[in-house]
């Protein structure tokens, strides 16, 4: 069973509408869609914006339903000169970059008391769904490296300047980060994967609306391809 999470409407509205033999199920103010996806059974659900929904998301994905494998599909702003937007980047880890118990001792990002704070991605679901990206969508560029997370929309250069030189990251977005963490903590494999929107700096507020629909457009072309994969 391949659990899928977006965190729009936008985002999942056409995956949903390409499923067959369809069941919903609410659960904590969520619709789960259940049914077959490319002929593989799925289950697709919006999460809502920000790590605490998609974290709840995640782990009623994998109490309620069992599922096999996480991938949490969406947009993302560049933190790498080299990706522009519309680009994909495939996540090999993810970290919270707000997770800040500095005052402890801590390095920023660091989760105290856990064996990890760097969420690794499962590397089988990685190089499949490259090799989808570069079959469905060959008008783009796709990468491969650290995304970080945090309840944050990044539009001031000051603070992408701050998650590049902490990070090292390619991409910054707002739930892949939580869902690794829940993913990791229920021994399911994960991949994030970020249609990038804009640039996470000050010209943010003006690339993401113009841009979220091409790029939820090629995520979505990447996600039916990766189904047809696993």
């Amino acid at each position: 069973m391949i659990g899928i999470i977006g965190a729009m409407e936008e985002e999942i509205s056409r995956l949903t509408s390409a499923m067959e033999s369809v069941e919903i199920v609410e659960r904590a103010s969520m619709k789960f869609y259940k049914g077959k996806l490319s002929d593989k059974e799925a289950v697709i659900v919006r999460s809502g914006i920000g790590k605490v929904n998609a974290g709840i998301c995640t782990q009623i994905l994998a109490d309620l339903f069992h599922v096999d494998q996480v991938i949490n599909t969406g947009i993302a702003g560049s933190l790498d000169a080299a990706i522009d937007i519309g680009d994909i980047v495939l996540s090999t880890d993810a970290v919270q970059h707000d997770m800040d118990a500095g005052a402890f001792g801590y390095q920023p990002g660091v989760i105290p008391r856990m064996e990890t704070s760097i969420f690794k991605a499962d590397a089988n679901l990685l190089s499949l769904a490259q090799e989808a990206c570069l079959k469905t969508n060959p008008d783009i560029h796709v990468f491969t490296g650290r995304i970080v997370s945090g309840d944050q929309f990044i539009s001031d250069k000051s603070k992408k300047d701050y998650l590049i030189k902490t990070f090292q990251p390619m991409c910054t977005e707002m739930e892949g980060a939580a869902i690794a963490q829940a993913a990791y903590l229920n021994h399911i494999p994960f991949l994030i994967i970020r249609a990038i929107s804009d640039k996470a700096d000050n010209s943010a507020h003006v690339d993401y609306p113009v841009f979220e629909a091409a790029a939820i457009q090629h995520t979505v072309r990447l996600l039916m391809e990766f189904a047809r994969s696993l």
